[in-house]
């Protein structure tokens, strides 16, 4: 499987792609190092999103997991930069138990580019974060992306 690693400000990642389609983003640095052309856009995205030219991203994804994980995976990719749901909110609209969602929402493998870092906990408190320094990491992907959004509509956040 192709992967490409970078440098972030929150430290190394790393992309994976498999029958053209980027299939997970991991903390770290991977092993396998390969620059394919959708390897390269995808980097490219990060590093523009990191330097807050662009909010989102687009990118063939194709994460591995069941059909209710890619379901809230979908939900979550719905949810507008700059902005949070809680798992209670995305539990509403997708018929399902805020336990459930806040699991597929762990198992996220593409974090970042499938924003699980906009959900938060009820009454909008932040809740956890599996990736990077936890809840710090996702305070920093929230900030980043407010500021972004902010300067988009000419208001200062």
């Amino acid at each position: 499987m192709p992967q490409l690693s970078f440098l972030t400000p929150l430290g190394p990642l790393t992309l994976s792609e498999e029958d053209g389609a980027i299939v997970a983003l991991d903390w770290g640095r991977g092993r396998d190092q390969c620059e394919t052309g959708l390897l390269l856009a995808a980097r490219e995205q990060v590093q523009d999103y990191f330097d807050g030219q662009r909010p989102g991203f687009d990118l063939p994804l194709a994460p591995f997991g069941t059909v209710f994980q890619r379901r809230v995976w979908a939900a979550l990719q719905a949810i507008p930069p700059g902005e949070t749901r809680s798992y209670g909110d995305l539990a509403r609209d997708l018929g399902s138990a805020a336990r459930a969602i806040g699991q597929a929402n762990g198992r996220n493998p593409i974090p970042i580019i499938i924003p699980c870092h906009r959900v938060v906990a009820g009454g909008g408190r932040l809740g956890g974060y599996s990736g990077g320094e936890g809840p710090a990491t996702k305070t920093y992907l929230l900030d980043l992306e407010r500021r972004v959004v902010g300067r988009q509509q000419g208001t200062l956040v």
